[in-house]
């Protein structure tokens, strides 16, 4: 036998008993609690939706599946600690569109969100709503639109903090209809919601999932829905685009991460239970009570979909001239 041979034969035994070990690990995955990290206070988007998979996750695996809120800096914190952390597959961050695809043109992160994560899964997608105080007196976005002309700057809206998709929203909204409206940046989605039916700030456009039950109670008023045809949770909302603002789109997203390393076969493993998760007929009912629709797919998916993300919003950042250090 040549040694070139021998040789050959022994990178492919090498090959294939680190094939096995990475097999058997991801067999035995996981043997102890796993942490979920949520990069905002409890009650946003991605916490609600979190702890309905969370509880299914456990249950298939056995193991705890913990949430962990790491709130502050518009969820850069929590985004770091998951990028810092063993790539052992028992660390995951679950976030949404801005911390994903917006952040990375508007501050100078720890992180590259590409190079320092590993693709999980893409959850789902949620339509906003543009929401108002009932004191504001508007009853439809052109009014909006004209109250906002004849007091410029005299509107406060409320966002998850300078970057966040409903930031973004607002901003979008005002660069296409030419108005001025004043940010006032929280550290969660549902503070600044709190403050929003509390009357502290007049407008706030916040995910479907949870500014539905506050517009059932009249607590809030609702405008408009964001997306490109009328939410299934609000079927009687007019989208931004009907109500006047033509060309006018956009929804939240959530996704899961781990850090990069973390071995494939326990990725595929985690993908594959999430979208088992995902699958179940109660929790695509309790997404779609909240107007949510359910994604999935693979890690690869999401890879691609989260290229197209970053590419939409660099461009939209670059042209609304939205700025990190900015109110708005």
């Amino acid at each position: 036998m040549t040694m070139l041979r021998l040789c050959v034969m022994s990178v492919a035994l090498v090959s294939l008993i680190g094939q096995f070990a990475a097999d058997g690990w991801a067999q035995a995955f996981p043997s102890k609690p796993i942490r979920l990290v949520i990069p905002f206070p409890p009650g946003g988007t991605p916490d609600i939706q979190g702890r309905m998979l969370t509880e299914k996750l456990a249950q298939r695996f056995g193991q705890p599946v913990v949430i962990d809120n790491r709130g502050g800096a518009n969820g850069i914190i929590g985004m770091e600690i998951v990028a810092r952390a063993p790539a052992d597959g028992y660390t995951m961050i679950m976030t949404t569109v801005g911390t994903w695809s917006v952040h990375p043109y508007l501050y100078k992160l720890p992180y590259d969100v590409l190079k320092d994560f590993a693709p999980i899964i893409h959850v789902a997608t949620t339509p906003t709503v543009l929401v108002v105080h009932p004191s504001l007196p508007v009853k439809t976005v052109k009014d909006l639109i004209a109250l906002a002309r004849q007091k410029p700057g005299e509107i406060n809206y409320g966002s998850v903090g300078v970057g966040g998709l409903f930031h973004i929203s607002a901003e979008l909204f005002s660069f296409m209809t030419k108005i001025k409206m004043t940010h006032v940046p929280y550290k969660g989605g549902a503070l600044a919601l709190s403050d929003l039916i509390g009357g502290h700030i007049h407008v706030m456009f916040n995910s479907t999932i949870v500014a539905a039950p506050h517009i059932k109670s009249g607590k809030v008023r609702a405008l408009a829905t964001t997306g490109a045809k009328r939410a299934a949770v609000l079927p009687d909302l007019p989208t931004v685009a009907e109500a006047g603002v033509p060309g006018y789109e956009g929804s939240t997203w959530s996704a899961i991460g781990a850090p990069a390393r973390t071995p494939r076969a326990v990725i595929e493993r985690l993908n594959k239970e999430f979208n088992a998760v995902l699958q179940m007929s109660d929790i695509q009912e309790r997404f779609a009570a909240g107007g949510s629709t359910v994604t999935g797919g693979t890690p690869e998916q999401f890879r691609d979909y989260l290229k197209s993300e970053l590419a939409k919003f660099g461009k939209l950042v670059k042209e609304a001239g939205i700025k990190s250090d900015t109110g708005g």
